[in-house]
């Protein structure tokens, strides 16, 4: 009794051994496959990839009479993809890597937190063509990405980010898309140079996101500043459309259906919006004052 327990235990020993050899084998082939793909961009030894990554590239193993090699396992890819926009990766222990994985995700925070809660508290019509812009910006790149099919770094295949394009940058075209057409609004209303404060902090988030997708290894330079070069010009050309071509039909849209029902506005004719706000308000809570007096 005693050797058959034995026996099966040994057994079932060999058959977790082999179990795991087999998943570390197939994710050994997971890597050269995205190597391999990543190779026909970038001529890279796999001298490289193996000692930085610490994998060894021939794998053998003799247990219950069976082989295992890496010729006779074909490469699997990999049946997952991440959503590029939010997955973010950074070295463990690295606190500037740590804080520049956050900077990366203020385009989610702009989009999902500011335009949001800004349409579901404001509603003005200039804003709603901001975010549309942004929309129309990140199409284009898109097109220009899959059009010129640039690998990204060597980096990506630590990133497991080999199977998406890296040219030009995404992040970086979103976020000076956003200094540049917010630069030009408030100038519009008050002047280039009253605002310095406000306009060096946003095109310093910027520029923070920026160096942040080349040290995290999601790009190279030149993709960063071609994502850079694109978001300044869509902005400013977007602006200029906006401000001249769709601005005459303001009105329209305020006084539609449309602009009704959800109280949408138009507020580009008033220089300073918070001052405005602001005297009326007072103007209302001081006439409210007076008419409780009366009665």
């Amino acid at each position: 009794m005693v050797l058959i327990i034995k026996n099966s235990f040994r057994q079932k020993q060999k058959a977790s051994i082999i179990h795991f050899l087999k998943t570390k084998i197939i994710n050994i082939s997971r890597f050269n496959y995205h190597f391999q793909k990543h190779k026909n961009h970038q001529n890279k030894t796999p001298h490289q990839y193996h000692h930085h990554l610490h994998l060894k590239p021939h794998l053998s193993s003799d247990l219950n009479s069976q082989t295992f090699t890496m010729s006779t396992i074909p490469t699997i890819p990999s049946p997952l993809k991440a959503v590029t926009l939010t997955h973010v990766r950074y070295e463990r222990g690295d606190p500037l890597g740590h804080f520049l994985a956050w900077i990366s995700l203020i385009p989610v925070f702009i989009s999902f937190g500011g335009f949001f809660s800004h349409f579901i508290f404001r509603r003005e019509i200039q804003t709603i063509f901001f975010f549309l812009g942004l929309i129309v910006s990140q199409f284009i790149n898109e097109i220009i990405k899959t059009s010129v099919q640039q690998a990204r770094p060597e980096t990506c295949v630590r990133l497991e980010m080999c199977d998406s394009h890296g040219w030009p940058s995404s992040h970086c075209q979103y976020m000076f898309f956003f200094a540049t057409y917010l630069t030009l609004l408030y100038a519009k209303g008050n002047g280039l140079f009253k605002n310095v404060i406000f306009n060096l902090f946003i095109w310093s988030l910027a520029i923070l996101t920026m160096y942040s997708r080349v040290y995290l290894g999601y790009h190279s330079v030149s993709q960063v500043f071609a994502g850079t070069s694109l978001g300044v010009f869509i902005g400013a050309v977007w602006f200029w459309v906006v401000n001249t071509v769709f601005s005459p039909f303001f009105p329209v849209i305020e006084e539609s259906a449309f602009g009704r029902w959800f109280y949408v506005k138009d507020t580009s004719h008033i220089s300073n919006v918070l001052k405005f706000e602001y005297d009326q308000a007072r103007a209302a809570r001081k006439k409210m004052a007076s008419d409780s007096k009366s009665d």
